[in-house]
């Protein structure tokens, strides 16, 4: 009698795909197929989505919004308050992410705060591996690679496909651009523009990343436009202005989607690019 206890006792669980030790807010949104573990905590105002997988001991605080088919794994800390001295409980303050991301052990991600659309965003098809920080009012894009301990301040946008190494760490309101790559232990205070390969504790633009862009299916002609585009910028400037580079790139290479996407990266820079090997 007591086997068959037990048994109808797991079956249940298996239906309901959520561990009686779990604790969750009465106000939490959860979809049917979503599983949560023991001893998971869902607070307030969250929302989790079809096939996402929260594994145990992760705590997640809302206002957050979480998409589907993610796995979130043990000790996680999700949707936190801002660890901004200017926030005040009762200020609006979100996060959302999207879906098939894989948050692994002991990430931290913080909602946003006024300063800057109240929200902390996290895309899709996204892979943030142990003791990943992600501050408050952050903005990242899909298919992004952030190794163990990367670490991101207040504000900082990471567009696709950028990969950080270990320990990268990323100063307030800089950019990463697509299809990137920041080398192990950086120390990020500028911004890093599209398809570029960043390097050193103090980095500086080495090249481009032209493994990444053969990877991801770049043609050849693009690969070498962009590395027309590197030179012009980072190797052959003899000391002219970054807007007269910028301006000889958008005449010379205008038929380059991939350039102009670099061009434009630069100009919309908030804190200024990082610079190259030639100012070494």
């Amino acid at each position: 009698l007591l086997r068959k206890f037990y048994v109808l006792k797991n079956l249940l669980n298996n239906i309901m795909s959520i561990h009686p030790s779990a604790i969750i807010h009465e106000s939490a949104k959860i979809h049917k197929s979503a599983t949560i573990s023991a001893y998971a905590v869902i607070g307030a105002n969250v929302e989790i989505g079809s096939g996402t997988v929260i594994d145990s001991h992760t705590v997640i605080a809302g206002p957050t919004k979480i998409g589907k088919n993610n796995h979130i794994y043990s000790f996680a800390s999700i949707g936190g308050d801002p660890q901004d001295i200017t926030y005040q409980e009762g200020q609006e303050s979100n996060l959302v992410i999207g879906d098939d991301n894989m948050i692994r052990e002991f990430c931290t991600i913080n909602r946003g705060t006024e300063k800057e659309s109240s929200l902390t965003r996290i895309g899709s098809n996204n892979m943030l591996m142990s003791y990943v920080h992600i501050a408050h009012d952050c903005q990242l894009g899909n298919h992004i690679i952030m190794s163990n301990n990367a670490s991101l301040a207040g504000h900082v946008r990471i567009s696709d496909w950028a990969i950080l190494g270990g320990f990268v760490l990323v100063k307030q309101f800089c950019s990463i651009g697509r299809h990137s790559y920041s080398g192990m232990g950086s120390q990020i205070n500028k911004d890093i523009p599209d398809y570029m390969v960043a390097a050193g504790i103090h980095p500086k633009i080495r090249s481009i990343n032209s493994v990444g862009m053969k990877r991801r299916g770049f043609s050849s002609s693009s690969i070498s436009s962009v590395k027309r585009a590197f030179k012009v910028v980072y190797r052959d400037s003899q000391g002219r202005l970054l807007d007269h580079a910028l301006s000889e790139l958008e005449a010379s290479e205008s038929d380059s989607h991939e350039v102009m996407q670099f061009v434009e990266c630069i100009r919309n820079s908030r804190v200024g690019i990082m610079r190259g090997p030639a100012d070494e």
